[in-house]
């Protein structure tokens, strides 16, 4: 049960994680100032959620593991964020793409692992849910401005919007460590709210002029380890200083 729960964490957590990081790129390239700010308190929320997620691993895990340990000192294998969370920046309108097919999961999963049955969890959700909530109304908010906006900034985010299609649907992939917590009552079953997940994806869209994807092929492999070329050169700035001087000290 505890190897498993660990694993389940883990498959939440890493995506914050990769995904702050990948927003915390962006600090000081922001579009305008009001902008990059609010990347960054993005970016900010969601290590301050990896963190919780982490020290609790560490508790259920022993052996004087910390929350560092963690997040810096592992292969990129033992990493199992979804593909999503780690494809590039690019130009902006890929990051408003990436970060809404993602906060809309996101709101949806924290809001039912409220119910977990694991109180750690379900107050980690309660704890995030405010945070999520703002991430969510300002990718929606994005989505709309630039789908709706002049014909370059519709274009682009028309063309990320169709790129970046094909990695939404491993976010309802389950692994054996999400069945066997579904049946616990501390996982949450995501295939629940996948049919809700795609009605909201689709009614922003069509709010901001965009079309909906029809393409049905799906990329994945990420919950089993298995990354994009991305992920390497993601870990290689996020692990670098705790690999260069193990247990350094602030």
């Amino acid at each position: 049960m505890r190897d498993n729960l660990i694993k389940y964490i883990l498959g939440i957590a890493d995506n914050s994680l990769i995904l702050g990081q990948r927003l915390g790129e962006l600090c000081g390239h922001g579009p305008n100032l009001e902008t990059d700010i609010a990347l960054t308190n993005i970016s900010l929320d969601l290590l301050g959620q990896t963190r919780n997620y982490y020290q609790y691993i560490a508790r259920l895990s022993g052996n004087n593991k910390t929350e560092d340990d963690i997040a810096f000192m592992r292969s990129e294998r033992e990493y199992i964020n979804v593909l999503l969370v780690e494809q590039p920046n690019d130009h902006f309108g890929y990051v408003i793409a990436r970060q809404f097919y993602y906060d809309v999961f996101h709101y949806l999963l924290m809001q039912n692992l409220q119910n977990s049955s694991d109180e750690t969890l379900a107050a980690i959700a309660k704890k995030g849910i405010k945070e999520v909530s703002y991430h969510l109304r300002f990718s929606s908010d994005w989505i709309k401005r630039l789908g709706d906006g002049t014909k370059e900034s519709h274009q682009k985010i028309q063309e990320a919007i169709d790129d970046r299609w094909v990695y939404t649907n491993e976010l309802f992939m389950k692994t054996e460590a999400d069945e066997l917590l579904i049946n616990e009552g501390v996982g949450v079953n995501v295939l629940d709210f996948k049919e809700a997940y795609y009605q909201k994806v689709s009614q922003v869209l069509e709010e901001a002029t965009l079309t909906v994807p029809d393409e049905k092929y799906y990329q994945k492999g990420g919950k089993e380890g298995i990354h994009s070329e991305h992920m390497g050169y993601i870990l290689a700035e996020l692990q670098y200083m705790q690999k260069s001087y193990p247990n350094l000290k602030w």
